[in-house]
C-alpha cells in the first residue's frame, strides 16, 4: 500500500465553526486543532481509501473513513461531532468525493512530477570511523546516500560471512532533494587479510550492490591516530 499524507496545523483562538458544530465549549485560551488527510493506495489506484483525521492537542478524537462512508468517534470528545457531521448529507458526499478529488488527483500530480515510480540508485562509501590502538575492536561505517525511495536493506559481511551481532544503524535521513541517507556501522576485529563487504539491496538495483574494504586501506587513518596520540603526549 502507498500512503499519501497531508497535514495542516492551526492555532485556534476562536470557536470552531464549520469543522465543529455551533455548540459552545469551554476551552483553554490556546489550543491546537490538527487535520490530517491520508490516502492509502492498493494495487495502484484500483482501490483507494481516504481518511480525514482530527486531533485536539495531539489526540485523535474523530475521523472520516471512505470505506465506511461516515465519521467515526475515537473518543467521547469526538462523539457529538461525529453525530452532527453524519447528519449533513452534503458534507458526507463531499468527504466521499475526496477519494477522487484529493487522493486520485494528487496521485496523478505526483506521477506526472516523477515522484511515483521514481528510482534513484544509492552511492556507497565505507570508512573507518573509530580505531582505538589499545583495542582489537574497531568501527567500520557504511554510508549509503542519495537513494530513492526510502525502503532499503544494508548488510555487513566479513570474508563473505554475514555479520549481524555488532551492527548498528542510524535513523533514515531525508535530504532536501527527495533522496535519503542511511548509515550502518559494524564493530569488529580487524586483521590483515580480511575483506569487509557492505551489501545494499534497493528497488533501483537489479542486483545487490557490494563494496569491499580491506584493512590496508586504513593505514592513513592509523597514522593519524598515532600522530595525534604522540602530539598529545608531547604537549602534556
Amino acid at each position: 500500500a502507498v500512503l499519501f499524507f497531508f497535514s495542516t496545523i492551526q492555532l485556534l483562538l476562536l470557536l470552531q465553526t464549520d469543522l465543529i458544530h455551533g455548540e459552545y465549549r469551554a476551552e483553554p485560551a490556546d489550543y491546537v486543532l490538527e487535520g490530517k488527510d491520508e490516502c492509502h493506495y492498493m494495487n495502484g489506484t484500483q482501490r483507494v481509501r481516504y481518511l480525514r483525521k482530527y486531533f485536539y492537542n495531539e489526540e485523535e478524537f474523530v475521523y472520516f473513513d471512505s470505506d465506511v462512508g461516515y465519521f467515526i468517534a475515537k473518543t467521547e470528545f469526538g462523539r457529538p461531532d461525529a453525530e452532527y457531521w453524519n447528519k449533513n448529507k452534503d458534507l458526507i458526499e463531499e468527504q466521499k468525493a475526496s477519494v477522487q478529488t484529493f487522493c486520485i488527483y494528487n496521485n496523478k500530480v505526483s506521477e506526472n512530477a516523477g515522484v511515483i515510480g521514481r528510482r534513484v540508485k544509492p552511492t556507497i562509501r565505507i570508512s573507518l570511523r573509530h580505531e582505538d590502538p589499545h583495542s582489537e575492536y574497531h568501527m567500520l561505517a557504511c554510508n549509503v546516500y542519495g537513494f530513492y525511495p526510502s525502503e532499503i536493506e544494508v548488510k555487513w559481511y566479513r570474508n563473505d560471512v554475514e555479520e549481524s551481532a555488532q551492527v548498528q544503524s542510524t535513523h533514515m535521513f531525508q535530504n532536501g532533494d527527495w533522496t535519503f541517507q542511511f548509515l550502518v556501522m559494524l564493530e569488529t576485529e580487524i586483521t590483515k587479510g580480511d575483506t569487509f563487504t557492505c551489501e545494499v539491496l534497493h528497488s533501483s538495483l537489479e542486483t545487490p550492490a557490494r563494496v569491499d574494504w580491506h584493512p590496508q586501506e586504513s593505514d592513513s587513518a592509523r597514522k593519524k591516530v598515532v600522530t595525534g596520540i604522540v602530539g598529545f603526549v608531547l604537549g602534556a
